[in-house]
């Protein structure tokens, strides 16, 4: 099997840098390699020693640039890319206005093989090789994102939205035909490939108790899949929710009282937190997914995330797309600084790389396989050009250390940024 050096400054992760001295948890070299076969990385270590050691290896030579692991988008709505920067809306508007009238046009599969196929490209663009995707309650727009995700070899997460409430009728499921198509394409898609299948209620208040039981029922039946979901994004949701569930101690046991709590699960926004939801989450080694583009975008709040990581909460990064407004996850790195700043925190350059990449990979049970840039993992590697256009340029010259020259890459970068992206050991073709 062909071996392929990859040298350049590379940046991988030994810990989590949001928990103690970041510097402890990383690992840098600026003169370093990266040693792939097949789909899979062998080595990573000093690039003359590993030319030396493997001088049989086909080599590419990045110079400065930075190699990184993919970057992987924790929560997304791949549906929602042709609506992505709509104006004036906050959540409950946004989905009337904009998100229901698009996904009802996703039964048509012509429809839906167009946007997945958009969606991912657009992502590889942009460094992420990894995708968490909400579909919509057509089995046709699950199947259009895996097939188009299996022709890229990229590792993805996706699953049949599921509503049977508070939805147009011409996205309005129940709970049976929930339980059925979601069962029928979880058996399909799950562990076919680089296929991940997540249950995926959209959220409480568009599911009645007989879905959210019947969707809580499947996942016991398969525990090793995902559940995604929405959690406590904004306030006047929040309201709606203990309308619709006056029994419910919170948000978070809308979910809980269903069998829709657990390890596996996948809690997006998570702003609005009261400290029994957090401390149960935590029990239960839940993780939350911060998007913070969309979190201002339709102006939900700042989300705690020092606070949550102080919980031993496992916390993702994630676009957020079409809610949130960029399909890049160097702005969405950026827009997490800016709301940590808002909150009163500096995150470090290394904190925002980790979430990128190490982090959301565990918070999708997925830690060492991708988002890893060390032996074993998948060969998804995003290479970082720290020069990319004038204005980073000439900050970058400036640059003291590697993070000095990083976090320019961060606050302005975009896909003029990706030099190269690997999907499974393969050199992406554009």
């Amino acid at each position: 099997m062909t071996k392929h050096l990859l040298l350049g400054q590379t940046l991988g992760f030994s810990g989590n840098p949001l928990l103690g001295d970041w510097a402890d948890a990383v690992d840098f070299d600026s003169a370093g390699g990266v040693l792939l076969e097949g789909d899979r990385i062998i080595a990573r270590g000093s690039g003359a020693a590993l030319r030396a050691n493997h001088p049989e290896a086909t080599v590419t030579d990045y110079g400065d640039a930075l190699i990184s692991a993919g970057f992987v988008d924790a929560h997304m709505h791949y549906p929602q890319t042709g609506i992505i920067a709509s104006w004036g809306k906050q959540l409950i508007d946004w989905l009337n206005t904009y998100t229901f009238p698009e996904e009802a046009r996703f039964g048509e599969r012509a429809y839906a093989d167009d946007v997945a196929g958009r969606t991912l490209d657009l992502a590889l663009a942009h460094g992420t090789t990894t995708l968490t995707s909400f579909c919509t309650i057509h089995p046709e727009s699950v199947d259009a994102f895996f097939e188009a995700a299996a022709r890229r070899n990229m590792a993805v997460v996706a699953g049949k939205t599921c509503m049977d409430r508070n939805a147009p009728d011409t996205l309005r499921d129940t709970a049976q035909s929930a339980y059925d198509d979601s069962k029928t394409l979880l058996e399909k898609w799950h562990g076919v490939g680089r296929a991940s299948y997540a249950i995926t209620p959209r959220f409480s208040p568009t599911s009645t108790p007989d879905q959210l039981t019947a969707l809580g029922a499947l996942w016991a039946e398969h525990p090793q899949c995902l559940m995604q979901t929405h959690l406590s994004e904004q306030l006047p949701e929040i309201k709606w929710v203990q309308e619709l569930f006056p029994q419910a101690r919170d948000y978070l046991d809308t979910y809980e009282m269903f069998g829709l709590l657990g390890q596996n699960g996948l809690y997006g926004h998570a702003i609005h937190l009261q400290e029994r939801e957090v401390a149960r989450l935590a029990e239960v080694c839940a993780a939350v997914i911060h998007c913070p583009t969309s979190n201002t975008f339709i102006g939900s709040g700042l989300f705690d995330l020092m606070g949550l990581a102080k919980s031993a909460l496992s916390i993702g990064l994630a676009t957020d797309t079409g809610g949130g407004s960029s399909f890049s996850m160097l702005r969405t790195m950026a827009a997490a600084y800016e709301i940590g700043q808002l909150r009163g925190v500096a995150l470090h350059p290394a904190q925002l790389m980790w979430l990128a990449t190490e982090g959301s990979a565990d918070a999708l049970k997925m830690s060492g396989e991708i988002g890893h840039l060390g032996a074993g993992a998948a060969a998804d590697i995003t290479v970082l050009d720290l020069q990319s256009t004038p204005a980073i340029a000439q900050r970058a010259m400036r640059a003291q250390d590697i993070w000095d020259a990083v976090f320019p890459t961060i606050m302005m970068g975009d896909d003029r940024a990706v030099r190269d992206v690997w999907i499974a050991g393969k050199r992406r073709q554009t």
